[in-house]
């Protein structure tokens, strides 16, 4: 297992796999940390969390950095990571015993209530987009619930998964209870089979998702599966269009692209669609693609070589069965994983760039003739996790938003983004189950009853 960087193409670090015995040792270790940490109360498990904060703050830079040397991130954007990771570990220390206390619920016995106890040790299978906040906006909440965690992170990013775990030793959790696992992703199944593994979080592709939920499943294993995206951004005759490209080219290209809830899809309706093309090429093409490492960068290189190639095979064969290329489009001549900001219009139903998940800085541009047909063309996608619209009518994008586009996240006037004050999480081929909020803690915990006669 290596991390490349994929602005330069040269090897960061080799890493050793984790031995069967090794995997064994540390499976027991968690087993016997977990009976310990369920046993503390939240504001002890609190004191420990915001520590965890603290360190993230005062080595902000560092992780930062790492991001960008192993996935490409540019540095501007990790230190944004690494600062919400930390209120995501804040918020948890703060709000966990009020999501997690005790109900009492009236009925005719003496007395009668729910508890939210903790289920051991969750395996968690998280990607290399978001290296930081995807694991923290999963372990915050499950921790802080009481439970242990095993993380088996994506293998270009060994070096963010080994930090992640320094950070809760750093930060005094019980030695084990958050360990990361150097495995490829072929042990993951057998993982699961382990009787010490209660449960499972997943957050990847569409067929990442099936195959952990169907191997989970099949051992009656809890799963909480955050999977692809295909977002529809709708803009209305009425919107504002300077604040509305400004959103979705950001939205488009945060992360390089590389993000489940990023905009892909742009469906504006006929009356204003010359003029938001026009802005939106406009915006698209002054984004500045550099190294990582660069403050001034605004895009830079897709995390692995064959990714970018992926994505470009994408958009190559869209433009064979018709679509229009209006910007990019073309693997730039360096040794890096880049792509440019690309723009493709006239993409129909069949075509890759209509029913695909392009991972990267690729915007799909389409006519919708009214709002009744942008609707319609929004929710014609096998995914649903993020989607949002455009419009200074608010009440009608408020009305849209909640009761007419399926998606799990529905955004007006602004980009999807998660929060831990909110569920996130997908529908249909997106997946099911929340994180963060009330929600996403009480994913991983036996809601239990209790009745005294």
């Amino acid at each position: 297992m290596e991390s490349i960087n994929p602005a330069t193409g040269k090897k960061i670090k080799f890493y050793a796999e984790f031995s069967s015995q090794k995997i064994h040792h540390i499976l027991n270790q968690a087993e016997r940390s977990f009976q310990l940490w369920r046993r503390q109360s939240f504001k002890e498990r609190g004191q420990k969390m915001k520590k965890a904060a603290q360190i993230l703050r005062k080595n902000k830079e560092h992780y930062a950095r790492l991001m960008a040397e192993e996935m490409g991130k540019p540095l501007v954007q990790g230190h944004s990571e690494v600062e919400k990771c930390a209120w995501g570990c804040d918020f948890y220390a703060q709000e966990a015993e009020h999501y997690l206390s005790a109900e009492l619920i009236k009925t005719d016995a003496a007395k009668s209530f729910v508890t939210y106890e903790p289920l051991g040790i969750v395996l968690a299978v998280m990607p290399w987009n978001f290296p930081f906040w995807q694991v923290f906006r999963c372990a915050a909440p499950t921790l802080m619930a009481g439970n242990g965690i095993l993380l088996k992170h994506a293998s270009n990013v060994c070096g963010c998964a080994l930090a992640i775990e320094e950070v809760f030793k750093d930060a005094k959790f019980p030695d084990g209870l958050f360990r990361s696992l150097l495995i490829p992703g072929k042990k993951i199944g057998s993982l699961i089979e382990h009787p010490l593994i209660q449960a499972v979080t997943l957050t990847g592709s569409t067929q990442a998702g099936k195959a952990i939920a169907s191997k989970a499943g099949a051992l009656i294993k809890k799963t909480v599966l955050e999977l692809g995206g295909n977002d529809p951004y709708i803009i209305l005759a009425d919107a504002d269009l300077e604040q509305t490209v400004q959103v979705c080219v950001a939205s488009r290209l945060i992360n390089g692209g590389q993000s489940c809830v990023a905009a892909k899809r742009f469906i504006a309706v006929e009356s204003i669609l010359k003029k938001f093309t026009e802005k939106f090429v406009e915006k698209m093409r002054a984004q500045r693609m550099g190294l990582p490492m660069e403050l001034d960068t605004t895009l830079g290189p897709l995390a692995r070589h064959d990714l970018r190639d992926q994505l470009h095979s994408q958009v190559q064969k869209s433009i064979k069965q018709g679509a229009k290329l209006l910007l990019g489009g073309e693997i730039p001549e360096n040794s890096g994983a880049y792509y440019p900001p690309t723009v493709l219009t006239n993409v129909r139903r069949g075509m890759p760039a209509y029913a695909e998940e392009l991972f990267g800085p690729v915007a799909v541009i389409l006519k919708a003739k009214n709002e009744q047909e942008a609707v319609t063309i929004a929710n014609d996608t096998a995914f649903g996790l993020g989607a949002a619209i455009f419009t200074r009518d608010v009440k009608r994008g408020e009305h849209i938003a909640a009761k007419e586009l399926q998606a799990g996240c529905c955004f007006v006037n602004d980009f999807v983004k998660s929060d831990p004050r909110l569920p996130f999480g997908g529908i249909k081929q997106s997946g099911y189950g929340r994180e963060l909020s009330s929600f996403g803690i009480r994913e991983f915990v036996n809601i239990k009853t209790v009745y005294i006669k």
